[in-house]
């Protein structure tokens, strides 16, 4: 989100379902903001299959969480991609690449923890620039 993030949360082993899914992520991080920011609260996920599940969009429905709708392909245009590449392209840059889980893990979160909040608000505030860049290529990639 803009000028705040929350830590970074690595699921730990075994696949995010709906259930997990509800648990780690939307009850603990998600229902907290939308109770700070009220009702300029807007909550945009990737489509991802857990994200779509009866169990995740009741729970969204029950705490009034509005999400975003956004279509399932569109990688060009959603911030977290872009911070995902930017996290992947330091640790590729690093002398001695984690090798191990845990070596993985602490080095996210020292990248995470590094990263520029600056470049987060950048990405959320070109949204609306690169939508209407979308619309102009007519749904073909953006050049950047």
């Amino acid at each position: 989100m803009l000028v705040s993030r929350t830590d970074l949360h690595i699921f730990d082993a075994g696949s995010v379902n709906g259930t997990r899914y509800c648990n780690e992520i939307l009850l603990p991080y998600v229902r907290l903001f939308r109770g700070a920011m009220g009702l300029q609260f807007l909550f945009m996920d990737d489509n991802a299959p857990c994200h779509r599940t009866v169990a995740a969009k009741q729970l969204l429905e029950s705490e009034d969480i509005e999400g975003m709708d956004w279509p399932a392909r569109f990688p060009d245009l959603n911030p977290i991609e872009h911070v995902w590449d930017f996290l992947g392209r330091c640790l590729a840059a690093c002398t001695l690449p984690p090798v191990t889980f845990r070596e993985l893990r602490l080095a996210l979160q020292d990248e995470w923890t590094a990263m520029p909040q600056q470049l987060i608000d950048t990405l959320i505030l070109s949204m609306g620039r690169r939508c209407e860049t979308c619309l102009a290529v007519r749904g073909d990639h953006i050049p950047y």
